[in-house]
């Protein structure tokens, strides 16, 4: 029933239990797992957990956060792990301006684009990040006008949403879309056709209500079901089924 299209099962959070829960998802409807990179050692690591569990797949770069030592050296390593027949996808990739520690703005603009241009040479899709760099990440990507892919756990405005949907992007809704201040994501929500909306956990961060301050996985997938449905006036089985199409179409996924 359920594709989550953004899981960090490669997280530490996961060490105890990693194999055990992946492999018992199908069992509580999740079909499909994506678990995107944001180094090359967890772009690594979500390429071997794909190899391991066939309804895992994996993407592949560097996240802004995580950028700051980038290097072309680690950019090539990031090409030859997207040869992989299961590594369907470029990212996390993108701009994060929250924090102070992370990289300069500059250098994560440049990081980005690079990452762009490579998916553009593989013919792959993106998920991207934009975590306070709504202007930059929307301005960098309009330089890209071939690529498409889906900003991952979308907090932009719903005019910029229009622009995206616009171009062909998909937006991905996860466990904030429960929470009491969801009103702008409701606006998102509601101005987004069932046809470009992504199911995403982040897990293990960004629990939704009731389970918010624990750890995420994508068994959680059916409390942001629930809140969409109710946003779309979709039945929730039928958005689910819609949503898990889209990351496949998306991602070129064909099972």
């Amino acid at each position: 029933m359920y594709f989550d299209t953004h899981a960090h099962y490669d997280d530490a959070a996961f060490d105890a239990d990693r194999d055990a829960l992946l492999s018992a998802l199908p069992e509580s409807g999740v079909d499909l797992v994506m678990d995107p990179g944001c180094d090359v050692e967890s772009s690594r690591a979500a390429v071997a957990l794909a190899e391991k569990h066939s309804h895992v797949y994996a993407a592949v770069g560097l996240h802004p956060e995580n950028c700051g030592n980038c290097s072309r050296a680690e950019l090539a390593v990031i090409r030859e792990l997207a040869a992989h027949p299961k590594a369907v996808a470029i990212g996390e990739i993108g701009l994060d301006y929250h924090w102070d520690t992370n990289p300069p703005k500059a250098f994560q603009q440049e990081i980005f684009r690079l990452q762009l241009e490579l998916a553009g040479e593989l013919d792959l899709p993106v998920i991207v990040h934009d975590r306070d760099a709504h202007g930059d990440s929307l301005a960098i990507v309009e330089e890209f006008p071939k690529i498409r892919g889906v900003f991952h756990c979308y907090s932009g405005s719903a005019e910029m949403a229009e622009i995206l949907l616009k171009r062909g992007w998909y937006l991905g809704f996860d466990g904030p879309v429960t929470y009491k201040n969801a009103r702008k994501a409701r606006e998102v929500a509601e101005a987004t056709p069932p046809d470009r909306i992504l199911l995403e956990t982040d897990s293990p961060y960004l629990s939704p209500v009731p389970n918010r301050g624990k750890r995420n996985d994508s068994r959680n997938l059916s409390y942001i079901v629930k809140t969409l449905s109710m946003w779309k006036n979709m039945d929730p089985a039928e958005l689910a089924q819609v949503a898990k199409e889209n990351g496949k179409r998306l991602f070129g996924i064909e099972v």
